[in-house]
């Protein structure tokens, strides 16, 4: 299918722009050592990376927010990974090509992550895409974060777009929600986390692509 009128593009961050389950891991391993316990396999974290510290934590210690010591283990974790950003972390294979592809066409685009300004900015530095980006909204940019909207309006105003003219590309049911309900177009990122979400072709997408190199071909 075609997406029409699309005039800006926006991306999520973990698990669609940049794979930054490794470095995540390494640092919920980190806090698992502090406790006496073995490491994570990576294969067992990897699921829950898009569900940031909340999804890992509960990953490795079966605990939620609302558990005792919840707050400490989290910042602990937070702190460690603070320590270790960016030590393998990479844009996904075919990122690079696709946003030199979308300068090209002259297509605003931006980032919306629910990842804290703190690890945020750092990261997109380290990783040279920083100005690139024509506007990045983190999860401390606006009271809420995703599935709630305000994130992505915020974006679609800093590009000065319309959300009906922007298309979102995520790779968690959150992402998916958010962009309904902020009236954007919405495109699954086959190669994320998916994570607590499942199977994106449940999201009422209005693509899943496996690659990034699908993804111009949606544009009319």
């Amino acid at each position: 299918m075609k997406l029409a009128g699309v005039r800006a593009v926006l991306f999520d961050l973990d698990g669609t722009l940049a794979d930054t389950a490794p470095d995540l891991a390494r640092a919920l391993n980190r806090v698992r050592a502090e406790q006496g316990l073995p490491p994570l396999p990576p294969e067992a974290a990897r699921p829950h990376t898009s569900s940031g510290a909340r999804g890992l934590l509960k990953a490795g210690f079966d605990i939620t927010p609302e558990s005792e010591g919840y707050r400490a283990l989290r910042e602990r974790f937070l702190d460690f990974y603070e320590e270790e950003l960016c030590v393998e972390t990479r844009l996904f294979a075919g990122i690079s090509e696709l946003l030199a592809k979308i300068k090209v066409r002259k297509l605003p685009w931006g980032i919306v992550t629910n990842k804290g300004k703190r690890f945020t900015e750092p990261l997109l530095h380290l990783l040279s895409v920083d100005h690139l980006a024509a506007c990045v909204v983190s999860g401390d940019s606006t009271p809420h974060i995703k599935p709630h909207p305000a994130p992505l309006l915020l974006a679609a105003s800093l590009l000065a777009q319309p959300p009906a003219d922007c298309v979102y590309v995520g790779d968690d049911l959150r992402d998916a929600q958010a962009a309904r309900a902020a009236g954007m177009h919405f495109v699954a990122a086959g190669w994320g986390y998916h994570g607590e979400g499942g199977d994106p072709n449940a999201w009422d997408a209005d693509a899943v692509i496996a690659h990034p190199r699908e993804f111009l071909d949606l544009l009319s």
